[in-house]
């Protein structure tokens, strides 16, 4: 019998429990191999109506460009007739393409933004 002033007794730890082969019970997960999302090219038109400083304002907004840069592609899109912008997996690509659509068709501006493969 135990005095009333012991301590209590801590508590006997417990053997794992083996399965039938011997074992812990602890699983072995082995890891998949995930595949890269194939990636997009978001590609801006030149067109004769979209001002230059919309094309910059753009860049900057929705592509994260800072002002040199973003100058830098507009020339390119307005002396070759087109040029990549970015690269995304496609969902994010096919979001960027129907923001930029919507909000140049909503200020007036005919703005053409296509996507193709990156290969």
């Amino acid at each position: 019998m135990t005095e009333p002033n012991d301590p209590p007794k801590p508590p006997t730890p417990k053997k794992p429990e083996r399965d039938k082969d011997g074992g812990t019970g602890t699983a072995i997960l082995e890891r998949s191999k995930l595949q890269r999302p194939s990636l997009w090219r978001v590609v801006m038109h030149n067109d004769d109506y979209t001002t230059q400083e919309f094309v910059v304002h753009i860049l900057m907004i929705f592509f994260r460009k800072d002002p040199t840069e973003a100058h830098h592609l507009m020339l390119k899109v307005h002396i070759t007739g087109k040029a990549i912008v970015a690269v995304y997996p496609k969902d994010i690509a096919e979001t960027k393409v129907q923001q930029v659509t919507d909000y140049a068709q909503e200020t007036g501006h005919p703005l053409m933004v296509t996507l193709e493969p990156d290969e």
